[in-house]
C-alpha cells in the first residue's frame, strides 16, 4: 500500500515539473523540425532573421542575390566580392601604368575609352606612375540586382596607396586614401562568366 501511495506522489511531482518546464520551453522541448533543417543546410522558416553575409551592406543586396541565384545557382557572393577586389588592384594598377592590355578585358567599352583618353594625356605629357596598395582594401557590396539578362553589381572600396610618379618637374611619392563605388556588369546569356567594371563614382570615407 505505501508504494502505490509513493507512485502517486513520484507521479504527482513529476507531472508538476512537466508542467513548469511547458510553461516555461513552450511547444520547444527537445529538437524541433527547424533545428533539423538548420543543422541540414535546408532554407530557414520566414520568420527567422535573415543571415548576415560578411561584406554586404544591407538587406536589398541580399535580395539582389537571391535573383542572381535564381539565374545562377553556382553564384558565390564570397567569390565573387573576393574577385572584386583582385580585379580593384589591377586596374588602379594597370590604369597608373598605362597598361592597356591589362585594363581591356576588365573594362566596359565606355569607361575603357575614358581610362584611355587620360593615360594618352599622360604619355603626351612624359608623366609615369606607379601604385603600390599599403594594405588589402576593403570592399562591401551596396546593391545587387537582375535586369533582364543583366546582372549589376555595386561595390564600395576603401583603399590606401602610395603613388610614386615622374614628370618633368622630377619625382614624387604620394599616400593617399580613396573612397570609390565600382559598378560592375555581367551578362548571363554569355558563356563568359567574367565580370567587367562600366561605372566609377567617388564616395565618402
Amino acid at each position: 500500500m505505501n508504494s502505490v501511495v509513493e507512485l502517486v506522489i513520484l507521479a504527482a511531482v513529476a507531472a508538476v515539473v512537466l508542467f513548469q518546464l511547458y510553461a516555461v520551453l513552450g511547444r520547444r522541448v527537445g529538437r524541433q523540425a527547424e533545428d533539423l533543417a538548420a543543422a541540414q543546410g535546408a532554407p530557414v522558416p520566414r520568420e527567422a532573421a535573415p543571415p548576415m553575409v560578411p561584406g554586404v551592406a544591407d538587406s536589398a543586396a541580399l535580395t539582389g542575390i537571391a535573383a542572381l541565384r535564381a539565374r545562377d545557382p553556382s553564384f558565390d557572393v564570397g567569390r565573387f566580392m573576393q574577385g572584386a577586389r583582385q580585379a580593384f588592384q589591377m586596374v588602379v594598377k594597370a590604369f597608373a601604368t598605362g597598361d592597356r592590355n591589362t585594363l581591356k578585358p576588365l573594362l566596359g567599352s565606355e569607361i575603357m575609352a575614358a581610362f584611355e583618353t587620360e593615360i594618352s594625356e599622360r604619355e603626351r605629357e612624359g608623366r609615369s606612375e606607379q601604385v603600390e596598395f599599403l594594405q588589402e582594401p576593403r570592399a562591401d557590396l551596396e546593391s545587387l540586382g537582375v535586369i533582364g539578362d543583366l546582372a549589376k553589381a555595386s561595390v564600395r572600396f576603401l583603399a590606401e596607396f602610395r603613388s610614386r610618379s615622374k614628370g618633368p618637374e622630377g619625382e614624387a611619392v604620394d599616400d593617399r586614401r580613396t573612397a570609390e563605388v565600382w559598378t560592375f556588369q555581367r551578362n548571363l546569356t554569355s558563356r563568359d562568366p567574367n565580370w567587367t567594371l562600366i561605372h566609377v563614382d567617388t564616395a565618402e570615407a
